[in-house]
This record gives structure tokens, sequence and C-alpha cells, in this order.
């Protein structure tokens, strides 16, 4: 196995650690799964870089690399969604609940939660674009990645970045009781950036889905391609 095909599986073998983590109601673990978020993120962009400097691209590689990222996904937004999920009863938690499992993004518009139809949206997305592919590529038309579909990658990254750090900043401000101007303005700026990416994610995620219909539909309807993005 080379290095680049090593990253990958090293990127595969925390993801178990990724999804975990951040249900544990412990801040020092929850800012060690930040981390390791960070690290997997990095590293997706890393291997591809190596093998394509190092002329190491392998069909390994090819098959590992999708499969660590789809990995990861799902091993982001579950728990997120466990950890953000909507309340019911509607009442502010913020900040007590954070020990409780209960930890949406905070803004100055109140809290927003993870919604349901926002995790189908996302996973649907990556499913149906999983089996398009291969059905595409046994009709001998390879999909590659355009670039909203690059641009929606990255904004999610953004978003789970910022939904991991909260996990870990909104214990760490419960446990010890922080309520001060700064810290409210810190969690009003960090709720931003999340929601903003998250928005700009969701966004691009139909975006993208359409992009490729588009394109690439008429590989199914005997239609030849006039172009490919």
């Amino acid at each position: 196995m080379n290095l680049p095909n090593a990253v990958t599986a090293a990127r595969i073998a925390i993801t178990p650690l990724i999804a975990w983590l951040p249900l544990a109601s412990s801040a020092s673990l929850r800012f060690t799964v930040f981390v390791l978020f960070i690290v997997a993120a990095v590293t997706d962009y890393v291997d591809g870089r190596l093998a394509r400097s190092r002329k190491e691209e392998t069909d390994l590689g090819r098959l590992l690399d999708p499969l660590a990222d789809k990995l990861l996904l799902v091993a982001t937004i579950v728990p997120m969604y466990v950890l953000m999920r909507p309340i019911s009863d509607g009442v502010h938690v913020w900040p007590a609940k954070a020990l409780e499992n209960l930890i949406p993004f905070r803004t100055p518009l109140g809290d927003v939660p993870l919604a349901w139809w926002i995790v189908a949206i996302v996973l649907g997305r990556e499913l149906f674009m999983t089996i398009f592919r291969q059905a595409a590529a046994r009709r001998g038309v390879v999909i590659s990645s355009i670039g909203p579909a690059k641009w929606k990658t990255g904004l999610q990254w953004v978003w789970v970045g910022a939904a991991y750090f909260w996990f870990f900043a909104a214990t760490l401000a419960a446990r010890r009781g922080w309520e001060t101007q700064a810290w409210t303005s810190f969690a009003y700026f960090n709720g931003i950036v999340g929601v903003s990416a998250m928005a700009g994610a969701i966004a691009l995620t139909v975006y993208s889905l359409v992009l490729y219909l588009r394109t690439y539909g008429r590989v199914f309807t005997g239609t030849p391609l006039r172009g490919r993005s």
C-alpha cells in the first residue's frame, strides 16, 4: 500500500471515533473529536495531492477515497443530528442542556437546530450520486466532480467543523457557568458561521445535483452528451 492510500485508510480508521466521541458529555473528548475531524478533513485534500504529485494513483485509491468521504459524512451528520435535533417544547436550551446532548447553534435570532429534512437532503443526495456514478460508469461515462460540488464539500466541512467546535465550547461553558458578554458574542459568531455554511451547503447540494442530472442524464436516455462540466 502506497503513502496516499495509507493516509486514506487512516482517515477511514478514525471515522468511528469521529462518530462516537461527540456523544460523550465531556468537553475534553469533544475537543479531541474536533481535532480528529480537522485531521480527517485536511487529509481528504492531502491524499489526493500526494497521489497526483507522486504519480501513485491506483484503483485501490480510487475506491478508498470516495468511500472515506462518504463514511466521514455519515459519521458527522448522524451525531450532529442527535446533538442538534429540534426540541419539541421549544424551550431555550442554552447552556445547561449541553450536558444533556442538546446543543443547537446559538445565533442572535435564537437557537438553530438541525432538522431531519436537512439530513435527508444531504445523505439522500450522496446516496443518489453514488448510484448514479456507478450506473454511468457501466455505460463507459466517468462523472467527474464539478465546481459547485467542490464548493458544496468545502462549505459542508466548515459547517461540520463549526458544529463540532460548538459541541466542545458549549459543554465547557456549561460546566464552568460562562454567561459573559464576550462568551455570548463568540457563541453568536460561531452560530452565524455554522448556520451560513449549512445554508450554503444545502443550496449547493441541490444545485449541483440539478447540474449533474442536466449534464449526464442523457447517459440513460441514449442522447449523446454535448459537453461535461
